[in-house]
């Protein structure tokens, strides 16, 4: 079995387990009493590098590096993620860490609060402000959702560097295609039944998109009220919540090498944000969205209570893959055969905020 680095970021640090031989262990919360918002695993070098967001309430965000699996971590002496003056904005949260594909292999994104996208140029060690997205003509009628206006999700195409897609919420999904240069909004079928025009240009509220493994134009976005499938690279967007005990969620994570194969952690409702039904289950299409199956097998099969949030489900790059999701109940679950089946690694730790898992060679 291959070894795994898994990352779990909390509200009050970051863990990290190792799986050698089968076997996990973690060991003790880096960053204590900080919050980990975001974690990359940027595999693209000879030396695997983690990228962490933390947000401590004395000394404010911040985003540090490793390069040797956390045994020691560097802060830059300057914020790496900083706003311009000329913004006369200041930074509250980095949401999103992204290493784009091999193609480009010392870019790194960030996504931020207030609602921006940064780029760095020397593996995340510094940033730079996306300007043209910061200027949209639509920026300001960008509303904060409930957790903020936070641009919290980036997937660059591995086709072309120069193609990027981001989600803010409650703006919606941005796409370029020139490097960030032009956005365009791309949200033609998503709706947004909280506002008085169900079907906007843009002002849906995306929790989470992810790409399919086999085919770079097929996205699956899991909006607040309902799951949606893009077959050409988010132009346009297909309802594929049918089959679903609810529609609600906040995450979504795509099979790293299986085609149409994506999955999701329905929430009961906007208002009752716990699992659906009362029940710890993941769900998996192998259709593209045309049907899901529950997975459940050592998943616990009582009440329970545990919200996934919008990246507290990942999968990793083995295969079978791993998937795995962590709960604001502190707890994380791992599956080493593509969800079908499960085992807690981890109980009682600090509300789970994201996951992010690599092969460790």
């Amino acid at each position: 079995m291959t070894d795994v680095l898994l990352t779990v970021g909390t509200r009050k640090g970051l863990f990290l387990g190792r799986r050698r031989g089968g076997q996990w262990e973690f060991g003790d919360p880096h960053f204590n009493a900080q919050a980990i918002y975001s974690i990359a695993i940027d595999t693209r070098g000879a030396t695997p590098r983690l990228l962490v967001g933390g947000d401590s309430a004395h000394w404010g965000p911040s985003v540090f590096h490793s390069d040797d699996l956390g045994a020691s971590w560097v802060e830059p002496k300057q914020p790496a993620v900083r706003f311009p003056r000329f913004t006369d904005a200041s930074l509250e949260r980095v949401w999103q860490l992204h290493p784009a594909g091999p193609e480009a292999p010392d870019v790194v994104y960030a996504g931020t609060e207030p609602a921006a996208l940064f780029r760095s140029d020397d593996r995340g060690e510094s940033f730079e402000l996306v300007r043209p997205l910061w200027e949209h003509p639509t920026r300001s009628r960008w509303v904060p959702g409930g957790g903020g206006e936070g641009l919290h999700t980036i997937l660059t195409d591995p086709r072309d560097a120069r193609a990027v897609t981001v989600a803010v919420s409650t703006a919606g999904v941005f796409r370029t295609e020139d490097g960030g240069q032009r956005w365009d909004p791309s949200n033609k079928g998503v709706s947004a039944v909280f506002l008085p025009d169900p079907d906007p240009e843009f002002g849906q509220c995306v929790h989470k998109v992810t790409r399919d493994a086999a085919d770079p134009d097929r996205l699956y976005l899991q909006n607040h009220w309902g799951v949606f499938r893009s077959d050409d690279a988010g132009k346009r967007w297909k309802d594929i919540g049918a089959g679903l005990p609810s529609d609600f969620g906040f995450a979504a994570a795509a099979h790293p090498h299986r085609a149409d194969t994506c999955y999701v952690f329905p929430i009961n409702a906007d208002a009752d944000r716990v699992p659906a039904g009362h029940r710890c289950r993941v769900y998996r299409t192998r259709d593209a969205g045309e049907t899901w199956e529950p997975l459940t097998r050592g998943l616990p099969d009582g009440d329970h209570y545990g919200t996934v949030l919008r990246d507290g489900l990942c999968t990793d790059d083995a295969d079978p893959a791993g998937v795995y999701f962590g709960n604001r109940n502190g707890e994380v679950y791992a599956s080493a055969d593509d969800g079908d089946s499960w085992q807690q690694l981890v109980s009682h730790l600090p509300d789970v905020l994201c996951v992010r898992a690599a092969v460790i060679g």
